[in-house]
């Protein structure tokens, strides 16, 4: 039973031939999925954008999801706001990707996060629109500047709220990647990177270590 916000409901077959796909240039193009990041993006730009400007734009995308929503679905806009603001959907738990890089003695390769000065593998939230896969690519390029190749699925992992994980829980899936020849480049996310023996490493952050192991076990076997 779905119990909190009432989820947008999905289109009858009629508006799916009519308002979910579209095409140009012999493309087809799917409308709700179009909606789905155009609402994702202002959304999220609305919780951290303090300029008056962006915060204008972020609006407006906002607005172009809640018009295009209303006439796909046959709801009046200001229900479809609504129900964007209560979230969008059944609450599940946030999806992320991580990534296990090893090096050619099994060290693995971890990031400083700036956030809470632990240490971990390189991870992110799956923005709307992507693959788990597609994610952690994108991850390691913005977090040490390398471009990564998803080798394998390691494994999928639950983490529960708690006051050590934080308010939200988790799925993590963790991949072995690989990573071709480069300099690292450091985001404003981290604070230092490099590869480390898993059993020196002091502090973890939140339960990597068990993804680190893990990992080295999936590449041993």
């Amino acid at each position: 039973m779905t119990r909190g916000p009432l989820p947008l409901d999905p289109p009858d077959a009629r508006l799916t031939s009519r308002c979910c796909h579209g095409v140009a240039y012999g493309l087809r193009i799917d409308l709700l999925h179009v909606l789905d990041e155009l609402q994702a993006v202002g959304r999220t730009g609305l919780r951290s954008a303090d300029d008056p400007y962006d915060r204008e734009r972020y609006e407006r995308l906002l607005a172009l999801a809640v018009e295009g929503y209303a006439e796909a679905l046959e709801l009046p806009p200001a229900e479809v706001r609504a129900r964007l603001a209560a979230d969008l959907g059944y609450v599940t738990a946030k999806v992320g990707a991580e990534a296990a890089i090893f090096d050619d003695q099994d060290r693995i390769l971890l990031i400083r996060r700036s956030d809470d000065q632990t240490w971990g593998l390189i991870s992110g939230y799956v923005d709307a629109g992507e693959s788990p896969a597609e994610t952690i690519v994108r991850e390691v390029r913005e977090e040490v500047g390398l471009d990564a190749t998803v080798v394998a699925l390691v494994d999928v992992f639950g983490r529960p709220a708690s006051a050590l994980n934080g308010p939200h829980g988790t799925v993590g899936i963790l991949y072995l990647c690989t990573v071709a020849p480069g300099e690292v480049t450091l985001s404003h996310e981290t604070l230092d990177a490099r590869y480390w023996d898993i059993d020196a490493v002091e502090p973890w952050h939140k339960n990597h270590r068990d993804y680190a192991r893990a990992a080295l076990a999936f590449r041993s076997a």
